[in-house]
């Protein structure tokens, strides 16, 4: 039925604008749908402004439903077929029921029902939105478990193989403004097997449960059921406790560690608190302005830690504290940033940068001392590490010269959690998966407190984190990224400049010639093996690379800039992981990674200022 809800620009039919109302199940957006209408029709020349104001909104809500992107559906929340609403999410609801209901009818020997488990955040909208889907589910002759409220997306994942659901549901929109909400889809159970078990959803399902969402005829004509739906107790977040606990060594003693926290306002805090005090981790202090959920993050532009400013006041209360680390989640506590000490007061560490130190520490768990690998993946694969695209070679290359597998994936963890015997995962996003078996997706509590670990490890020998990372860069090389975003208020100025680019890749970059042009959306990887995807690489001779794509969940155009220096002290043998020499020769090299780390920022300022006058949309 999208079609019935389509509009061209700023044209719609006021009579499916009135249908729609008739059927929304929430009087709040029926009223605002109903004085947009109102507006729409009436007389231009009373207040053009407000005329031509309600008409472009209508055409833009009513513009087709709100399609399935990043692993669901994300959007605005507000009335209409184009927006996210308790309508679009009962339809969703019930495209994804019959989904599951087709593909497991006809089992024989199997008749129990398809099993969906779904949990929410704290934002505008999530618990309704968890329960109107808990009852589409029952009604449609499934079993819905419904997680208390306010919990972590980890925690949904976790359940998704824990609980061996078909399906998984997330109410959320992780990072993204307070208007914004989504609904993230896992499938697992007897839906899918192997490495992809328990993972956001990928094609083909991803067009199968579209296509069951289109021919939805309405709201009404969606069954809910109330009774029958099984409300979760706290067994789920103890047992994904109880899991966390073996990811790290026991400590009788109470861990040497000064950690300030914040959740930005979102779920993150309760959970991360019980995993880090069972590890041994005491002296915790939360920033208590954003420790509790608070859907319109009022102390933060935009409740998402790689944005300029949001982890400041993380950083005061780490001032204030004397601090040995600073943890900050994301609102869904998917994701993770760090920061940590440093000469003119603290620096908040890339996802590249986090990414290299947990994959060093996975390797090191993998490489035994005689130099074999041990520690099998659930699927009895060989070992492997795994980035995205756009993220850091820094961890392929580490990988290659230890004798560990790797993979390049696409962007996202639906992507990267498929890897074949993947230990360990991560983006420059902030995302990191560390315990695939476990949760097939970034999980930002894990990831807290496996650096936490690390970092208690490295203060008791005496060493920081920066010492950690100039022993990786002196041993593997120096890999500086940055990022550049621009976030646009049309679209098609991000379709347009990826036009442009593909029709006129630059010459040089960032001084050195472009040696090489890899167009994503023609496929990708070793003899093909990533699907086509909308982005671009960028490669110079100097082996600096530009990576360029839209986003998947934001208006943005997106750049992932690197800039490369070869190893100083390469190891001598992949189990070899000690640091350089101590004396003179140390103190000479790390005046050459110096000098390294400045070559490498000149050239990605260098970069980024060709890119700027290249696209034209700051």
């Amino acid at each position: 039925m999208a079609g019935a809800y389509e509009a061209t620009g700023e044209e719609f039919d006021g009579d499916v604008v009135r249908a729609w109302i008739a059927d929304d199940p929430d009087p709040a957006t029926a009223a605002e749908l109903a004085v947009l209408l109102q507006d729409a029709e009436g007389a231009q020349d009373a207040d053009e402004e407000s005329w031509a104001a309600a008409r472009a909104e209508l055409g833009d809500r009513f513009r087709g439903l709100l399609q399935f992107g990043t692993a669901g559906l994300r959007g605005e929340l507000a009335g209409g077929p184009h927006r996210m609403n308790r309508a679009v999410v009962i339809r969703a609801a019930a495209g994804l029921s019959a989904f599951l209901a087709e593909r497991l009818a006809g089992r024989d020997g199997d008749s129990r029902p398809f099993r969906v488990v779904i949990g929410c955040d704290a934002r505008h909208g999530s618990a309704v939105f968890a329960r109107d889907t808990a009852e589409v589910v029952t009604a449609a002759g499934g079993e819905a478990l419904l997680l208390p409220a306010a919990k972590p997306t980890p925690l949904l994942a976790f359940a998704v193989r824990h609980l061996d659901a078909d399906a998984g549901v997330m109410v959320t929109a992780s990072h993204n403004p307070p208007r914004d909400n989504g609904y993230k889809v896992y499938l697992g159970g007897r839906i899918v097997a192997g490495p992809g078990q328990g993972a956001q959803i990928v094609a083909p399902a991803d067009r199968e449960i579209a296509e069951r969402i289109e021919v939805v005829p309405s709201v009404r004509a969606v069954p809910r059921r109330a009774e029958g739906i099984t409300l979760l107790d706290d067994g789920v977040e103890d047992a994904y406790l109880a899991r966390l606990a073996t990811l790290v060594p026991r400590e009788d003693a109470r861990r040497n560690l000064t950690i300030v926290h914040t959740a930005l306002h979102g779920v993150g805090w309760g959970v991360a608190e019980r995993a880090l005090r069972a590890a041994g981790f005491e002296d915790l202090h939360p920033v208590e302005a954003q420790r509790e959920p608070d859907p319109d993050f009022p102390t933060v532009a935009f409740p998402n830690p790689e944005e300029p400013g949001a982890l400041d006041l993380a950083l005061a209360r780490a001032a204030e504290t004397g601090a040995d680390l600073v943890l900050a989640n994301d609102p869904d506590a998917d994701r993770l940033s760090v920061a940590i000490p440093s000469p003119d007061g603290w620096r908040q560490l890339s996802g590249d940068e986090v990414g290299l130190l947990l994959g060093a520490e996975a390797i090191d768990r993998l490489i035994r001392p005689s130099g074999d690998q041990g520690g099998q993946a659930d699927d009895e694969r060989a070992p492997m590490l795994a980035a995205s695209l756009v993220s850091s070679r820094a961890l392929g290359a580490m990988a290659e010269a230890r004798g560990v597998g790797y993979a390049t994936t696409l962007t996202g963890f639906k992507w990267i959690s498929r890897t074949p015997g993947l230990v360990f995962g991560y983006e420059e996003a902030l995302g990191y998966c560390s315990d695939p078996e476990a949760v097939r997706d970034k999980d930002g509590i894990s990831a807290a407190l496996l650096f936490a670990h690390l970092a208690a490890s490295l203060k008791a020998s005496g060493r920081s984190v920066q010492d950690r990372l100039d022993d990786l860069a002196l041993r593997y090389g120096v890999y500086l990224t940055a990022p550049l975003s621009f976030r646009v208020a049309d679209v098609q100025l991000i379709a347009d400049a990826m036009a442009r680019l593909r029709a006129e890749p630059p010459e040089s970059l960032g001084g050195a010639a472009v040696a090489r042009v890899v167009d994503l959306a023609e496929g990708s990887g070793e003899e093909g093996s990533l699907p086509p995807t909308d982005g671009l690489v960028l490669e110079t001779g100097t082996g600096d690379r530009v990576v360029v794509r839209p986003s998947g969940t934001e208006p943005k155009l997106k750049c992932y800039l690197e800039a490369v220096e070869p190893p100083l002290a390469p190891a001598r043998d992949s189990g070899s992981e000690a640091p350089p020499s101590t004396g003179e020769k140390t103190g000479t090299f790390r005046e050459e990674l110096a000098a390294a780390r400045e070559r490498a920022r000149a050239r990605l300022n260098a970069m980024a200022a060709d890119l700027r006058e290249l696209l034209a949309l700051a």
